[in-house]
This record gives structure tokens, sequence and C-alpha cells, in this order.
């Protein structure tokens, strides 16, 4: 299965080709002021311990899914049970409504976790709520744009405690029945002054969520290829089945992208014992303030889908001396409205509105880009709606963009690189994937800290680029441009791998990842 969307083309007058060729050399940059300076010995002690203190608590691996039965006619699906949240996030002291089918009808349970290092074990366990007596809900029509709503009536209440750390957490439903489970993932969220805010990419989540079958943001009902463009909308009142990023791999069910991208890059976080708070999309969509509390802001795994506000917000705050770190890739590519569902409730819909900067003939070559326009249907219908991507990140989403390569060193000069050894030609194997960022963008001090080559697997050749660059009071912009480099880091219980190019933890990116978060600190 093709696993992504079609890209759009590099707004930049030098070509992607010429950049690679231009920046491949021993530690070459961009034409613009480099990046030599090396980071600071003194680190300042995190703002808070209360992420290690909640690492101190007894951890179990009971959170992991241990019955996961799918449908026989529907294999992304297990409508044994299956529920979803009123909201993405919640504040301690609010309520969360749980909306839970079980088909046939069949008492439950939930148990809630907090997921995190725990010891290595990788949860919490928090609380159990039920018994429940559980029955089938109605599944949707078929309504404009395709859009599956589900209008569930609400099976549990859950009032966060004053006392629950910002975490991702998890709601595992167990049916009496069968012992059938799956899972409702949900933030808490907080206020408080932290020193990193993790955004996890559940707006991106929701795009390619199937349920109740084929009903994503990439299936128009009349495409056989993976359609691209605008008139689709899905809403997050519905459960996640099984993501096709996943293999269908058991712990995805109910979980959106989760354990493929974030959760190894949190579970290495929180064993660090950094001072992280978690947000939504939507968090970073409604609260451009809230976003200030933090020294940093984190986009991590798949982070394709941003509205106009989010883009904004962030950039806001970089600009006002917030650092951020994207530790993503594919990210900013579609802009997209939060929208209200058919009851009125704000913020529950997404479509395809518009692309961040324009499609263009500066794609790898005007024949990729015309080839990206066939094999992704719809794109060249999204006018541009935003400045490039690359203003914020440091580098743009071109065609072609999908496939597996190594990280190369190209700058070991660069602070990032002290203590890792590395030197200019050094590679890390398959670190950069499944899809990267390219053409850096015309940002004075940019410096392209990693390059190289990149074959799709469909015939198509591209190049990706790495870049870190300073912001505007003493903060940084770090692009590691790639969905996996949470590879690197750890592979805590649950991990879902996707591919045997993954090697697993490595001490250079742990450490390349401590001397960014070191640099943020200082």
């Amino acid at each position: 299965m093709e696993m992504h969307s079609g890209k759009h083309g590099n707004a930049q007058r030098l070509t992607r080709r010429r950049l690679f060729e231009a920046t491949a050399g021993a530690g070459l940059a961009l034409p613009l002021t480099g990046i030599a300076s090396r980071a600071r010995a003194a680190v300042p002690k995190n703002r808070s311990d209360r992420v290690a203190r909640e690492n101190a608590q007894p951890g179990t691996r009971d959170w992991m899914l241990a019955c996961t039965l799918v449908d026989d006619d529907n294999r992304r699906r297990s409508s044994r049970i299956e529920g979803y949240a009123s909201a993405p996030s919640v504040r301690p002291g609010e309520t969360l409504e749980l909306k839970v089918s079980t088909r046939p009808a069949s008492p439950f349970t939930i148990d809630i976790y907090r997921t995190g290092y725990y010891q290595g074990t990788g949860g919490r366990h928090m609380m159990r709520l039920g018994r429940f007596e559980g029955q089938p809900q109605a599944e949707p029509p078929v309504g404009e744009d395709r859009l599956r709503e589900c209008t569930w009536e609400t099976s549990a209440e859950l009032a966060i405690p004053d006392d629950w750390l910002s975490g991702v957490y998890l709601a595992k439903l167990t049916a009496e029945k069968d012992g059938a489970q799956s899972y409702i993932i949900f933030i808490v969220r907080d206020d408080r002054e932290c020193d990193f805010l993790f955004q996890v990419s559940d707006a991106s989540w929701l795009a390619y969520n199937l349920w109740p079958g084929g009903f994503s943001l990439y299936n128009d009902g009349e495409n056989p290829r993976a359609y691209c463009g605008p008139g689709v909308s899905v809403s997050w009142d519905r459960p996640y089945a099984w993501n096709w990023h996943g293999h269908k791999a058991p712990l995805t069910l109910g979980s959106g992208e989760y354990f493929l991208w974030e959760y190894p890059l949190a579970y290495w976080m929180e064993k660090e014992g950094y001072d992280v708070s978690y947000i939504s999309t939507l968090d970073t969509h409604t609260d451009r303030l809230g976003l200030r509390r933090s020294k940093s802001f984190l986009s991590v795994g798949h982070d394709e889908y941003w509205s106009l506000a989010m883009f904004d917000n962030v950039r806001q705050a970089v600009d006002a001396g917030m650092n951020a770190a994207f530790f993503s890739g594919d990210t900013c590519w579609c802009v997209i409205p939060f929208l209200p569902n058919a009851a009125g409730e704000k913020y529950r819909t997404i479509t395809r509105q518009g692309l961040f900067g324009p499609l263009d003939d500066e794609a790898e070559t005007p024949e990729a880009l015309a080839e990206c326009l066939a094999r992704y249907p719809g794109t060249q219908k999204l006018p541009t709606l935003a400045p490039s991507e690359g203003l914020l990140i440091g580098a743009r989403n071109v065609y072609p963009y999908m496939g597996i390569a190594d990280w190369i060193c190209r700058d070991d000069s660069h602070w990032l690189y002290e203590g890792t050894g590395m030197q200019n030609g050094d590679s890390i194997s398959g670190l950069i994937g499944w899809e990267w960022n390219s053409g850096p963008a015309e940002i004075p001090g940019l410096s392209v800290v990693a390059s190289g080559e990149v074959s799709d697997g469909y015939g198509g050749d591209g190049h990706y680029h790495a870049t870190i660059y300073p912001g505007k009071k003493d903060n940084w912009v770090f692009n590691a441009s790639t969905w996996w480099w949470w590879d690197g880091l750890a592979t805590p219980p649950g991990c879902v791998r996707v591919t045997d190019r993954l090697k697993g933890p490595d001490e250079r990116v742990q450490r390349m990842t401590r001397n960014v978060f070191a640099r943020f600190l200082a």
C-alpha cells in the first residue's frame, strides 16, 4: 500500500538537486551565515521535577492490549468494542465523556493509564471505571463530503483528578464477552510553565482514520488512488480504526498513530526526566498565549495537517523567543480548518482547505511534479493559502518525498554533533523516513546539518535536508526532517516498527537530541 499523500514543489528558486549538490560536500552549508558556535557547558536544572516524580510511581505493562478481535468482514475495525472521546484534550478538573459501543451487547470495563517511562514498563494504571452495560451504537450514515459522524450516547464520564500530570492517556476498553479490547486515547493538558511542549500530531491521526472502513481524507469514493484534494471531511466523533501505517499492529487499535511515532520520544524524554507537558494540535490552534508558557515546542512524528492559526501561533511564539524542534516529517503540508459537528460542537471536523506554499515547477524535476499530480488526484485543486512551511520549519515538503535513507553528517563543526564523534560523510542507517523535508528556506544563519539522496521505492529519487537556524532572540529551530527520529532514541514496550531498516537506539541520535535540548534550555 502506498503510505501517503501527494506533495508540492519547492518555493525557492534554487532547485533541490542543485542545492543537494551544493551542500553535500565536507561541512558545506547554505551560502548564508554559518553556525559554528559550541554548545554551552552549563545546562540549567529543569524548572520542575514533576515528570521525574511521576515516573517514580509503580508502572505496569497491563496497559497493552491483549485481545484485539477484528471483524471478519472489516479487518481494520473491532466492532465488538470501540469508542471515542468528547474532546482530544482535557484539563484536570474537567470532565471527559467516553462513548462506547459493544456489538453484541456486553458488559465492559474501562481502565485508565498514563503512558510514560515508569521503570521501563511504559505506563501507569490510574483508575478503573465500570462495570457498564454496553450496547450496540448506530453506525452513522454517509453524509456530505463522505463525512461519518457518530452521535453515540455517553457510556461513562471521566472527571480528571487535579493531581493527574499532563500526558498521553489511554482508556483501555475490555468487553466481558470474548474479552475484546481497544483504546480511546486522549491528552491531559495543563497550563503550567514548562521546558517542553510536546504536541502530538492528532490532526493527522484524524485525517488518516479509516473508520468504519475506507473513510479517511484519502478516499473520495471515486479515485482508486489516494485522493488528496478538497471535498472530503472527517470527524473526531468516531473511533480510530487500525492505522494503515501500522500494518495492523494491535496497539494501534483506537490509538491513532501515537504508538507509531510519538510514544518512543515521550518514553525517552520521561526516562531522562525532562520537564515536558503535552498538548493536542487543537490546543496549538486555540491557545496562542498558552504556547508562550514553554521554552520549547516539539512537533513529533507524522505532523502533516495544520490550521492557519496553528502556523501563525507557533511562528509568533518562535519570533518571541520560543525554541522549536520538528522531530517530524511531512510537516505543515496541508491547511485545515477545525469545524463544528452537526450538533454545533466546535472543532470536531476537518477537511483539506489548501496548501502551505504553492505547487510549482521546483520539484525534483517538472516530470516529478507531473507524476505527483497524476499519482495523487485532487492535489492540483488545492489553493495556496499560507506562506511556505519552510519559513517556520527550515525546509519544505517537495515531491518525491517518500522512502528511507541514512542520516549523513554534513557539518561536523556544528554544536549538534558535539560528543557524537561524527564527521562529515558519516551516516546513521535508516534514520530518514518515511517522509522528509527538502529545499531549505532562505533564513539567515540556517545550516544544513544532514542531507542525502532517497529512493522512494516507486522509481522516484529525492533529496532530504535536515536544518537548524537561529531565532531572533537567542532561540533555535531544529528540523530533523524525518518521522523516524524516535527510532534512534528508545524501543519501549509495545513499540511498533514498520520496517526492518529501522535499527533501534543509537547513542549518536541520543547525544544529538540532548545537544538540542541543552541549547534550548541554556
